[in-house]
């Protein structure tokens, strides 16, 4: 258990979260469960033990970046539903005020 009692209200309004009393009270003891958990970690022997920012160890997989040709202005208007002067156009989505 934490040395200084846990204020669940204040970690809520950090987190902006609106509890009532009642979930206050209710989140309290589980807090300070999870923080005595936290807290046995304390108790173990990790001095041989390298930092490591994961778990298990993680390799990237990244493939050569090749030019390829795009795809053709014209068949690509030719599927659109809508165009102008060689340009897809689409529906308006911002909404004037």
């Amino acid at each position: 258990m934490a040395p200084n009692p846990i204020d669940v209200s204040k970690i809520a309004d950090l987190a902006r979260l609106e509890l009532t009393e009642e979930e206050a009270q209710e989140f309290t003891p589980q807090l300070e469960s999870i923080l005595g958990y936290i807290e046995k970690l304390d108790e173990l022997d990790v001095e041989n033990i390298e930092p490591t920012s994961h778990a298990t160890l993680v390799f990237d997989t990244i493939r050569e970046d090749m030019a390829r040709p795009g795809l053709d202005r014209d068949a690509f208007l030719q599927n659109a539903p809508d165009q102008l002067n060689g340009q897809l156009r689409v529906p308006k989505v911002i909404e004037e005020a």
